[in-house]
């Protein structure tokens, strides 16, 4: 029997949504590369209410590290994972490495 997996719906948020815009490219050109199914958005933190309950996982930019607390609360009902992307990958918006991030959510 074969196993279809859904695709993984990702948000990424920061302040404004300018910065976790190029940083969700970045993952989807990732994700592309590596054969696999995930939307990836990116949006002001004050839009996830809005977009919980269509997200797999929520990738916190690193200047909001400071908010993880309260997210992870917000998400816990929701079966979401929350993490933040690390400063080193998010400044040099290294898809790659988020992308290896999110994997690691999945485990």
């Amino acid at each position: 029997m074969k196993v279809v997996k859904k695709m993984k719906n990702i948000l990424l948020i920061c302040g404004s949504g300018a910065s976790s815009g190029f940083m969700a490219a970045a993952i989807r050109k990732a994700a592309k590369k590596r054969k696999l199914e995930f939307s990836v958005k990116a949006a002001s933190e004050s839009q996830l209410d809005d977009r919980i309950d269509a997200i797999d996982y929520l990738l916190i930019g690193p200047h909001l590290s400071y908010m993880l607390n309260d997210l992870q609360e917000q998400t816990k009902d929701k079966n979401v994972k929350a993490t933040i992307i690390p400063q080193a990958v998010y400044g040099t918006l290294n898809g790659e490495k988020a992308l290896d991030l999110i994997l690691k959510l999945e485990e």
